[in-house]
């Protein structure tokens, strides 16, 4: 029976600095596995782009390992978490372009070559996002239980009126509040673009998050945006100084992040052998 190879794991793409290659040994990948940089051919005059990289086992990461560990939230957990690190540990040293989890490639060499190949496009993207961060706004309004309707029972003893008249009222009183919030939640969600307007480049509409992800409250804005690194400050104070103009939300920020939002799909990446 032959050996099972390796297979080439690439975290993100770089352009390779001195204090990186001096941070990259005390960094490691999937499996506690050493990192490395992929270097790609270029032209005259060209910046060198790098793959970060590591060795992952040929039975996890081909196609059929992936999509059987796939169902092993242990397993995605515990990837997505060592990529993210990876990321986070790149971007502190180096420009960064964030590859999506599970980029693999059957060897170094076919790493390079799809490096090679994308070279100018990886070039402007790292162009656009250098000295830039990504950073989070998040609204959420009151936890869902709190909103709930009395019962009957309940506004038979708070009000003189019948039960069935009292219990109308009490619903159409929590209808009120909870329109309320909503524009109150509407209207935050203006005042975050406007602040963004005067401190980002882009931004990123993600879904409102669900179930455990927003925790008791009800996530309603869940914006990524491209901060330039010289405005950072100035926009998480805005956010912050105008999160306190509206009581019943809670307004999150989140960061400093890796580009993710921003980051091209990877082309060409191979999850066969």
């Amino acid at each position: 029976m032959s050996t099972p190879r390796p297979l080439t794991y690439v975290y993100a793409v770089t352009q390779p600095t001195a204090p990186l290659e001096a941070a990259l040994p005390a960094v490691h990948g999937i499996g506690r596995t050493p990192l490395r940089l992929l270097t790609a051919a270029v032209g005259d005059g060209t910046v060198p782009l790098a793959f970060v990289a590591s060795d992952v086992p040929e039975n996890e990461f081909d196609e059929t390992g992936l999509r059987r560990h796939f169902e092993d939230l242990h397993w995605l957990e515990n990837v997505a978490r060592t990529h993210h690190d990876v990321v986070q540990a790149i971007a502190a040293h180096a420009p960064v372009l964030p590859l999506r989890m599970a980029t693999v490639y059957q060897d170094d060499a076919r790493a390079r070559h799809a490096l090679t190949a994308q070279q100018h496009v990886f070039t402007q993207r790292l162009d656009q996002l250098r000295a830039h961060t990504e950073y989070g706004v998040k609204i959420y309004l009151a936890p869902r239980a709190s909103a709930a309707a009395p019962s009957p029972a309940e506004t038979t003893t708070a009000s003189p009126a019948s039960p069935g008249k009292a219990y109308l009222n009490a619903r159409k009183a929590q209808h009120h509040a909870r329109e309320a919030v909503h524009q109150q939640a509407q209207q935050a969600a203006q005042a975050v673009e406007a602040i963004a307007a005067r401190h980002t480049t882009r931004r990123v509409r993600h879904a409102p998050q669900r179930s455990a992800l927003a925790g008791p409250q009800e996530n309603v804005l869940n914006d990524a945006y491209l901060v330039p690194d010289g405005e950072a400050e100035q926009f998480r104070t805005a956010i912050a100084d105008a999160a306190r103009g509206y009581p019943d939300l809670r307004i999150e920020i989140t960061g400093p992040w890796a580009p993710y939002s921003f980051a091209m799909p990877p082309a060409d990446a191979l999850q066969q052998p």
